[in-house]
């Protein structure tokens, strides 16, 4: 008499009409109907038949993070040979202990060696030895796609079998504290002539700060994607490959100097780097391909030099400034990074540009218009020293179509309301712009969209807002976005809405939307 789980096995086999069709598909179509699978129930499937078991051993996407996250512990060398009773276990992997079994050393060990690994995934606490030997024997069926995170009682060196993998196109490196230091630089240059994918996080590098002729053409001649996270100790950097299209450069807060350049490279994304206590910070980027840019939470090098931006279509601007530090050696800095990106059609200001930008210090910096842009978004804490900032960012985009301004509401700044008062009796702020309103005459005759995040019917928004319905003649949406009040706001905001109904409007088809 059949039990209920061989039952299930043969249906699931066999279907109604009793047929095993699925068994018959080709094994890469296999693959790719269990690679949705999680591991384990990849696994599970090898005790269905031999022909199941072929397809396990010959597995070519093994992801462990499913199974083997961060925190759970395992004893086992990763070169130790299965024996056979540990390989019936492995085809049942829901019958093992982790305690007494590394899993994925043991797979590892026993697929068929004629099938080369396409993938190879894990995240796991072990030793540097057991991480090499884990890697060793990917590299030897070989891995074209190693994608690790560790952690580590102590420091580890980069793992040097991956120098001399002819397979490897993708490799990601993940350490948790306290991370691992590179080789020397004379061995490292000597390999990833295949890699086109590199990603490294936690990198220690107190006894290497100069990385300057590491990242060359000749050292990565197809090297396409680029991440690099959290090194400690590095100074200076320097990226020169021919091939690179995507870098991404983070958290690296003692960096003085960086030196980007390739005429591929398409994005370059460099966040909450650079010493702002460096009184000879540097930056100095040539990427005449370069499509889009991501500055964030920077501090202000002391000196800029981007050139060949010619490509340059969208971008994301914002510092780290430390105790207001608007020295005009840093403005002209700030200065030189926007014009250099003179041609976008889209641009975000955040982290204190808006402040940097209102500066008195920055008037003698001019920077150059943004004759080509399209849509501007701007996040600032909007307060009357704000001002002249918007001004000039609203002078350097005269054919600009969208605007959209996020209000970071700081309540530790004063922010006065508007009031009933202000209907008939114009205020500072409207005063400061109807005295901008000739200089932003270009700005007005092509500014469409208008949106406000943060809406808190204070004086400051409100006087724009009246401002531009006032003299926008292609203005055609103006919407507010404001949170949630108490019934007592609630009252006071729907008079105050009201009178912004009520306000002139240059622009016949202009819509006004509160939500």
């Amino acid at each position: 008499m059949e039990t209920r789980s061989a039952k299930r096995k043969k249906y699931w086999l066999e279907g109604e009409n009793g047929i095993d069709r699925i068994s018959d598909l080709p094994d890469v179509v296999l693959h790719q109907i269990l690679f949705h699978l999680p591991i384990k129930s990849i696994a599970q499937t090898s005790v269905l038949s031999k022909r199941w078991r072929s397809l396990w051993i010959s597995f070519p996407d093994l992801d462990f993070t499913s199974i083997n996250p961060i925190g759970v512990t395992s004893t086992n060398a990763p070169n130790t040979k299965p024996s056979i009773k540990n390989k019936r276990l492995l085809l049942c992997p829901h019958s093992f202990s982790v305690k007494r079994l590394d899993f994925i050393s043991q797979v590892l060990a026993l697929r068929d060696k004629q099938s080369d690994l396409r993938i190879l995934r894990f995240r796991a606490p072990l030793s540097f030895s057991r991480l090499n030997g884990l890697i060793r024997l990917a590299v030897r069926q070989n891995v074209q796609e190693l994608d690790v995170e560790v952690a580590t009682d102590d420091y580890f060196n980069f793992p040097r079998s991956v120098l001399t993998s002819e397979s490897l196109r993708v490799f990601k490196l993940r350490s948790r504290y306290p991370g691992f230091r590179l080789l020397p630089p004379s061995v490292m240059k000597g390999g990833f002539q295949s890699l086109h994918t590199l990603s490294l996080s936690l990198v220690i590098l107190y006894d290497q700060p100069t990385l300057s002729d590491l990242f060359t053409d000749s050292s990565f001649p197809r090297l396409k994607k680029l991440n690099l996270d959290a090194c400690f100790g590095l100074k200076q950097l320097k990226v020169s490959c021919l091939a690179l299209e995507e870098f991404t450069l983070e958290n690296c807060f003692q960096l003085h100097g960086l030196d980007v350049s390739g005429a591929k490279l398409k994005t370059l994304q460099v966040a909450s780097c650079f010493d702002a206590y460096c009184d000879k910070s540097w930056v100095k980027i040539n990427a005449p391909s370069l499509r889009v840019m991501v500055w964030e939470y920077n501090a202000i090098t002391e000196n800029s030099s981007l050139e060949n931006l010619v490509s340059a279509h969208e971008a994301s601007i914002g510092f780290f400034v430390l105790n207001e530090d608007f020295s005009v050696t840093k403005l002209r800095s700030v200065s030189n990074l926007l014009s250099a990106l003179s041609r976008l059609h889209t641009l975000t200001l955040e982290g204190q540009c808006v402040e940097v930008l209102s500066s008195r210090n920055y008037i003698a910096n001019l920077m150059h218009p943004f004759d080509q842009l399209q849509s501007l978004e701007l996040q600032t804490g909007f307060n009357k020293h704000n001002l002249p900032g918007l001004a000039y960012l609203f002078k350097c985009s005269p054919a600009l179509h969208t605007l959209i301004l996020k209000i970071l509401n700081d309540y530790k700044i004063e922010r006065r309301k508007w009031n009933k008062d202000l209907w008939d009796m114009p205020s500072s702020e409207e005063q400061f712009w109807e005295s901008q309103s000739q200089a932003l005459k270009p700005l007005l005759n092509n500014l469409s969209v208008v949106k406000i995040h943060g809406f808190l019917e204070c004086e400051n928004e409100v006087s724009l807002a009246k401002f531009l319905l006032k003299h926008g003649k292609a203005l055609q949406e103006m919407t507010f976005f404001s949170g949630h009040c108490n019934y007592r706001d609630s009252l006071r905001r729907q008079k105050i809405r009201s009178q912004m109904m009520g306000f002139s409007r240059a622009s016949s088809n202009a819509k006004i939307e509160f939500l």
